[in-house]
């Protein structure tokens, strides 16, 4: 539970932020946040597979630094990644 709180925070973290530094393609707050908590929480996850030691310690509950700085930099790339992606979506769809 605690590692899908992480990839969802650093979603939305990371979904505020790429919406100000990039603001070609901001949604606004509650739309870069909203895009940045789905990318979080999907990238988040896909890391946690590919590489199966952050896994087993975040499930074990002897989760480390190192688990918990992966989760952190998963999600929040993964909320940048997608609030751009939709960003770019929504600029093309209102031209």
């Amino acid at each position: 539970m605690e590692q899908i709180l992480i990839n969802l925070v650093a979603g939305a973290l990371g979904g505020a932020g790429s919406g100000k530094a990039l603001p070609q393609f901001d949604m606004g707050n509650i739309g870069n946040i909203i895009a940045g908590l789905v990318g979080g929480g999907v990238l988040g996850q896909i890391i946690t597979a590919v590489w199966p030691s952050v896994a087993a310690s975040m499930q074990s509950g002897n989760f480390d630094i190192g688990s918990i700085v992966t989760n952190v930099i998963g999600g929040g790339a993964g909320g940048a990644i997608l609030q751009v992606i939709v960003g770019v979506i929504k600029n093309s769809m209102s031209k």
